[in-house]
């Protein structure tokens, strides 16, 4: 199985070319949309890394695809400008998933 990238960025494509993942840049709704149905329909492909941006700007894709294929897994990584989740992100979902307070 090999991983596959959907970035919105040029910078973060070339750093996962470098890498050795093949990828897509895209930055609109349907070009997502498009770039994830070409990938669930190559069995070779396992993993999907998605920039942060598309779980944020389109959530019901991502999740649309989670829930309905088994494989690829999708993953959102940071692209180059960091992450968008807060400081505190872990404390926070330890917090609200648990109750225990850290």
């Amino acid at each position: 199985m090999k991983m596959y990238l959907i970035s919105d960025n040029v910078d973060t494509y070339t750093g996962m070319r470098l890498a050795g993942v093949d990828g897509v840049v895209v930055h609109e709704r349907q070009e997502l949309y498009d770039a994830l149905q070409k990938v669930i329909q190559d069995k070779t492909i396992g993993i999907v890394l998605l920039t942060e941006k598309f779980g944020r700007e389109f959530p019901d894709i991502i999740d649309d695809i989670r829930l309905t294929y088994k494989t690829p897994l999708l993953i959102e990584i940071p692209d180059r400008h960091g992450t968008g989740r807060k400081k505190d992100f872990i404390t926070s979902y330890v917090n609200e998933a648990i109750g225990l307070k850290l």
